[in-house]
């Protein structure tokens, strides 16, 4: 009785079904709704009823404040862990499968733990830790188990032996010419490299799929139209963007991720666009089509979700490249110098080559193994998630 009563798939009605469906929130929907209402409620909060030098957690005696790119990140949080971690859960059997595939790649799996420290160091580490504070008295001090010149430091913190100055492990990686600790630096880049991963991953992956895919499904000369502006996007100089606000409005790193990341997306663009023309030649997407599916329901049943995989590889492996010009923006000396980024770090280093290279080696060293990482973790993926990929160049 129950093969008699059921539709078929060509007798469905998908204006009954758009109507009752439309506006259906799934849970990992209601999730995100939940968890960001009280986000937005607590930066009304900092923005609108406390001073810009109150700590916005005074209220309950933590000296800690947010700020504007504080909130933004969290809120990216969340959409990655509704979004992506969460429905790694919800479907065990995939996920079985792709960590099977996925840890082949053996550089990959130790990629995926060194990403896992740098986030979670991002994440906890000015946490517990204090910020690096500037101490005149204990500058140059080398890292454990090394030693320089004992006339380098100010003050040695360690122990001197045979006119050499060794290092301690109350400041493992050193300090610079300030005397603050390398080490704590490092860890609130992790939180900085984490800041411009997830934010310009965001936005990126917002604007290149929707303008991609309604290119795709435009046709005629409203993609052509497009996809001139995606043109036009890729070939603008963003760095002359870049200087020109940064003499205008002053440069900061929430102005270095919204600049970049508005010139950024056009190959995400362009790249699903061609992934949207691709599955629409699909079978199944001309079936759904046939039974009446509108195109708002094509794309987001079945073109979204099988170019997610792609999307997702495809985004990764631009974050390298967003940490790099970064750090080449922080050497050259442009933008926000009180951010406490690897580039900065570098930066403040690179007088001191000759006498106290631990200042460029530590977070260069740092960012060279993350920027390592994100690329091992892509081709992984584009393997693990894009398995005909793997095959076309086989």
């Amino acid at each position: 009785m129950a093969t008699e009563d059921s539709e078929r798939f060509d007798q469905v009605d998908w204006n009954d079904f758009s109507r009752s469906g439309r506006f259906d929130l799934s849970i990992n929907s209601i999730g995100m709704l939940l968890t960001t209402l009280p986000l937005v409620l607590l930066g009304v909060y900092d923005w609108q009823f406390i001073g810009q030098r109150t700590p916005t957690f005074e209220f309950i005696g933590l000296d800690r404040g947010l700020e504007t790119i504080d909130f933004i990140f969290i809120f990216t949080l969340l959409l990655a862990f509704w979004y992506l971690v969460l429905p790694l859960y919800q479907n065990p059997r995939m996920t079985r499968y792709y960590w099977k595939e996925f840890k082949r790649n053996r550089p990959a799996v130790v990629s995926l733990g060194w990403l896992g420290i740098v986030f979670v160091g991002g994440l906890v580490g000015p946490l517990v830790m204090s910020a690096p504070q500037q101490e005149l008295l204990i500058a140059y001090q080398p890292p454990v188990f090394t030693s320089v010149v004992d006339t380098t430091p100010a003050t040695c913190v360690g122990e001197v032996m045979n006119g050499r100055c060794y290092g301690t492990w109350q400041h493992p990686l050193g300090t610079t010419q300030g005397g603050k600790d390398v080490f704590t630096m490092i860890v609130y880049g992790m939180t900085i490299s984490m800041q411009i991963a997830f934010i310009t991953t965001t936005i990126v992956a917002t604007i290149g799929i929707s303008f991609g895919t309604l290119s795709a499904y435009a046709g005629g000369w409203v993609d052509e139209i497009m996809m001139r502006f995606v043109d036009i996007i890729l070939s603008f100089p963003t760095f002359v963007m870049f200087l020109l606000i940064l003499y205008i409005y002053g440069g900061g790193l929430g102005m270095f991720i919204v600049v970049f990341s508005l010139f950024a997306w056009g190959g995400t663009a362009r790249y699903i666009r061609s992934k949207s023309l691709s599955i629409s030649e699909e079978e199944f997407i001309k079936a759904s089509r046939i039974s009446g599916a509108s195109t708002y329901q094509v794309i987001r049943g079945h073109v979204v979700p099988n170019a997610a995989s792609s999307i997702i590889t495809n985004l990764t492996l631009l974050i390298p490249g967003f940490l790099l010009f970064e750090a080449q923006l922080a050497f050259l000396g442009i933008g926000d110098s009180t951010v406490p980024s690897w580039g900065q770090l570098i930066s403040a280093g690179r007088s001191d080559l000759s006498f106290a290279p631990w200042i460029v080696l530590a977070p260069g060293i740092v960012l060279f193994l993350t920027i390592l990482a994100f690329n091992f973790l892509g081709d992984a993926l584009l393997d693990a998630l894009n398995p005909e990929a793997e095959a076309e160049n086989a």
